[in-house]
């Protein structure tokens, strides 16, 4: 039986550069508020912000060096740790053209690479849809 994309309440689809401005930070923010407030959410990523869930950025952050004692997780560890706290009502996809174009290819395994010829099905599987950043 083929795989259906599940449905949801929103879909969250991201693009850009992740570190350039106060995107990340509203992604995990608003994602965090609407599965606080009993929806179900599907963030798709495209362009840079594939990098979000890059497998080799592993749980932390690098050494801050004004504050060595201080472990700073990564983007993919707080994208796991969401994922796992909300079960059933988060899914994290990434567009793989743009995974393999950025060299982000490996991605933390509970995240779902999917072509863009996909990206209609996603919407289809939503109620509503807010795109944030550009490319």
């Amino acid at each position: 039986m083929a795989w259906t994309v599940p449905h949801t309440d929103v879909m969250l689809k991201v693009l850009g550069a992740p570190h350039r401005t106060e995107l990340v930070t509203t992604v995990f923010r608003l994602t965090q508020a609407l599965l606080d407030r009993g929806a179900s959410v599907q963030v798709w990523t495209c362009g840079d912000a594939t990098g979000l869930t890059h497998a080799g950025l592993g749980d932390s952050k690098p050494l801050d060096l004004a504050d060595r004692h201080a472990d700073h997780p990564s983007t993919a560890r707080l994208v796991r740790e969401l994922l796992a706290a909300h079960p059933g009502r988060l899914d994290w996809y990434a567009c793989r053209f743009c995974c393999e174009d950025r060299g982000v290819r490996e991605q933390i395994p509970q995240v779902r690479k999917r072509p863009p010829t996909k990206f209609w099905e996603h919407v289809r599987a939503t109620d509503k849809i807010l795109v944030m950043g550009v490319c």
